[in-house]
């Protein structure tokens, strides 16, 4: 039967803010390497789908980051598949520090996409051919919320360049997430309480695009909508963190 993957990391300098803490983007990004490491080692990387002209896309995703790591600390990924669908995989993370104590997890729900046409095609293959990389084990927490609406009190632009774009040749994930905190104060970006993003991609956006975030704040969440043309929605995201008084 199979077992969660493990790989280890180190919060370096280029990954913390002033606080030398982790960032939630660095920690974003750990977890999609993860990702595409052990997709690459059990033989169903983009190496292999890229030869036949596909590639993995990320369709939703949610974090749960209860405590920032400081600089230097060690950490370790476990990656696990719960279910394949047709149009869906789900892969689920947690992150423990060196003692073992848990305080990250993840679910993020992956298609596949024909490069020349970008659209979606049916994945069932990988399921069959690669049932025994899945583990009987259910996602650590909720799997990625539907946003629905934003209706933006506050907005920006941005112009999409090289730097943002990813080997799918769209704009890499992390870099939407850290176009959204952008818009927020640097005193609720900096505080060390538990945070939970929700992002769900509707669309790509691509090279020389100019792009419209949108934020909302709702309740304890802050609400985003990002549009690649100005009118139809690309990406929903929700932050919210837990204050203690919660």
């Amino acid at each position: 039967m199979a077992e969660k993957s493990l790989y280890g990391y180190r919060v370096e300098p280029q990954d913390v803010d002033f606080t030398l803490r982790a960032t939630l983007t660095s920690l974003g990004s750990s977890i999609l390497n993860t990702a595409g490491q052990d997709a690459y080692g059990k033989g169903f990387g983009v190496d292999v789908l890229n030869a036949e002209n596909h590639s993995w896309v990320l369709s939703r995703m949610a974090i749960e980051i209860d405590r920032r790591p400081e600089q230097y600390t060690d950490y370790t990924i476990a990656t696990w598949i719960s279910d394949y669908g047709r149009v869906l995989s789900t892969r689920n993370f947690t992150l423990s520090d060196a003692a073992g104590g848990e305080f990250g997890r993840a679910v993020t729900q992956w298609a596949m996409i024909d490069l020349t046409t970008r659209s979606a095609v049916d994945l069932s293959w990988v399921g069959r051919e690669h049932n025994d990389a899945v583990v009987p084990v259910p996602p650590p927490t909720e799997r990625p919320r539907k946003i629905r609406e934003v209706t933006p009190t506050r907005t920006t632009e941005h112009r999409v360049v090289y730097s943002d774009i990813d080997f799918n040749r769209h704009v890499n994930t992390m870099r939407y997430v850290e176009m959204m905190l952008d818009m927020l104060p640097v005193e609720q970006l900096t505080q060390d309480f538990p945070v939970r993003l929700d992002i769900h991609f509707l669309k790509e956006c691509r090279y020389g695009q100019t792009l419209r975030i949108g934020c909302e704040e709702r309740g304890q969440a802050v609400l985003f909508e990002i549009s690649g043309d100005g009118t139809t929605a690309a990406v929903r995201a929700s932050v919210e963190w837990k204050r203690p008084e919660e």
